[in-house]
C-alpha cells in the first residue's frame, strides 16, 4: 500500500447539462479552475456512451478491457477521484452505477458517457496529497503514485 495525507480545499458544485461528456467536461473544469486533486461525486441522467465493464481476462497482461455500449437513458450514481497525469493535466477516474428499467450496469466512465438533461457533481479539492497518475506498463492502467 502507498498512502499520503492531504487537506480539504475548495468545494465546487457543478450542474452538467444535456450532451456534456464525462470525463471531458469535468477535466476541462478542473483545468479552468486550477484543480489538480479531488474527490468527485455525481448523480443524474446518462443518455449514452461507453462503459468499461471489466477486463476480458483477469490474468492477461496488458489488460484488454470489455466495453458496454449504453442504449437508452440511465439513472446514474458515481464516485471518482481527480489526480494529475504524468503530463500534469488533471485526470478523472470515475466508476458509475447506471440503472434502467430494473437493470444496472456498473463500470468506469473513462471511454466517455453523455449527460441526459442534467447531472449534478460535487468536487471536493484535496490539497497537498502529492499523488499523481503514472502508467503501469504491465497492466496498462494509470495508477496512483507519489509525485
Amino acid at each position: 500500500m502507498k498512502s499520503s495525507e492531504g487537506k480539504i480545499g475548495r468545494i465546487f458544485v457543478l450542474r452538467l447539462e444535456d450532451g456534456d461528456v464525462i470525463p471531458d467536461c469535468i477535466e476541462a473544469f478542473a483545468v479552468e479552475n486550477g484543480l489538480w486533486s479531488g474527490l468527485c461525486l455525481l448523480v443524474g441522467g446518462i443518455g449514452g456512451g461507453k462503459l468499461v465493464v471489466g477486463p476480458e481476462k483477469g490474468d492477461q497482461r496488458p489488460v484488454t478491457t470489455l466495453l458496454h455500449i449504453l442504449e437508452g437513458v440511465h439513472e446514474a450514481a458515481a464516485i471518482g477521484t481527480i489526480f494529475p497525469s504524468e503530463d500534469g493535466s488533471p485526470r478523472l477516474h470515475m466508476h458509475a452505477a447506471l440503472g434502467r428499467d430494473g437493470n444496472t450496469r456498473t463500470g468506469c466512465v473513462r471511454q466517455g458517457i453523455q449527460v441526459w438533461q442534467i447531472c449534478e457533481a460535487v468536487i471536493i479539492e484535496i490539497e497537498g496529497a502529492g499523488m499523481m497518475r503514472k502508467l503501469d506498463r504491465e497492466t496498462g492502467f494509470h495508477v496512483l503514485a507519489m509525485e
